[in-house]
C-alpha cells in the first residue's frame, strides 16, 4: 500500500511541477472556457419578460455554477492519446509497468489543482461584478457537489478516453471528440438549463450521459431540485458501460498498434 502512495505522490508531484511551469497558459485556457459567461448574459436578456420559470438571478447563479463544473471537467486526453498513437510515443509507455492511463490521469487530477486558484479568482471577480447573484450552498451541498463532480470528471474522462482509443484505427480519432461535442454542447446544460427544454426533450437528454456532465452538477450546487438517486444511477451506469467498452477497445487495439517501436 505504501509503495502504491508513494507512485501515486511521484506521478502526481511531476505533472503538477511541469504545469506550473505554464501558469499564464493556464489562465488563457480558463478564459477559453468563458463561454458559459456569454450564455448567461443571453439568457439573462431573454429572462426578463418573464416567460421562464428562472429569474435573472437565478440563470446568472445557473451558469456561473456552470463555469465552475465545466472548469473542473475539462478533458483532453484524446488529442494527447493521438498523437502518442501516431507518432509511436505509445511505446515507451507500453514497457512501463504501468497501465499507460495513469499518465493522462496524473496530468489530469494535477491539472485541477494548478487551475483551482485561478477559478476562484474568476468567480470573485464575477460575484464583484454582479452582487446580487451571490449566495452561500450549505455545507452539505458543497459536499455533494464535490461528489457529484468526481463523478461527472470520471465519466467525461472515460468517455473521452474511449474515443481515443479508435486512434488505432485511424489517424483523426479527434474528429470524434469534436462529433461529440455537439450533443455535449447542447444536451448538456451548457448553453440552456434542462428547465427551458421542451419535457420531451429534456426527458430524453436524461438518459444519455450529456446532462450529468453539467446540468446536474451545477443544478445541485445552486440548490435546484434535482432527482437525486436517479440521477446518480444513471451517472454509475454510464460510467460502468464505457470502462467496460474502453477496456474492451484498449485489447483490440494493441493488437493493432503499429506505432514505433511496437
Amino acid at each position: 500500500m505504501n509503495k502504491v502512495i508513494r507512485k501515486i505522490q511521484a506521478f502526481l508531484s511531476v505533472y503538477y511541477a511541469n504545469l506550473l511551469e505554464y501558469r499564464a497558459e493556464q489562465f488563457l485556457w480558463i478564459l477559453s472556457g468563458t463561454f458559459p459567461l456569454i450564455m448567461m448574459g443571453v439568457w439573462i436578456r431573454a429572462s426578463q419578460g418573464g416567460q421562464f420559470a428562472l429569474e435573472p438571478t437565478d440563470f446568472a447563479r445557473y451558469f456561473i455554477c456552470v463555469f465552475i463544473i465545466s472548469e473542473l471537467t475539462v478533458v483532453w486526453v484524446i488529442w494527447n492519446f493521438e498523437r502518442d498513437v501516431v507518432q509511436g510515443r505509445l511505446s515507451p509507455r507500453l514497457l512501463q509497468p504501468i497501465d499507460p492511463v495513469w499518465h493522462p490521469i496524473a496530468e489530469h487530477v494535477s491539472e485541477r489543482f494548478a487551475r483551482l486558484p485561478l477559478i476562484l479568482l474568476l468567480v470573485s471577480l464575477f460575484f464583484l461584478l454582479y452582487p446580487q447573484a451571490f449566495w452561500l450552498p450549505s455545507f452539505g451541498r458543497v459536499l455533494l457537489f464535490v461528489l457529484v463532480s468526481v463523478i461527472a470528471f470520471i465519466l467525461r474522462f472515460l468517455i473521452q478516453y474511449t474515443l481515443a482509443m479508435f486512434a488505432f484505427w485511424t489517424e483523426r480519432a479527434a474528429a470524434l471528440e469534436q462529433f461529440w461535442f455537439l450533443f455535449y454542447s447542447f444536451l448538456s446544460g451548457m448553453i440552456a438549463p434542462l428547465e427551458v427544454f421542451p419535457p420531451v426533450v429534456r426527458e430524453i437528454a436524461l438518459w444519455t450521459p450529456f446532462p450529468y456532465l453539467v446540468d446536474f452538477p451545477a443544478s445541485v450546487l445552486m440548490g435546484l431540485p434535482v432527482a437525486l438517486g436517479r440521477s446518480m444511477l444513471v451517472m454509475l451506469g454510464w460510467t460502468g458501460l464505457f470502462f467496460l467498452w474502453n477496456r474492451w477497445l484498449w485489447r483490440r487495439g494493441l493488437k493493432q498498434y503499429s506505432g514505433m517501436g511496437a
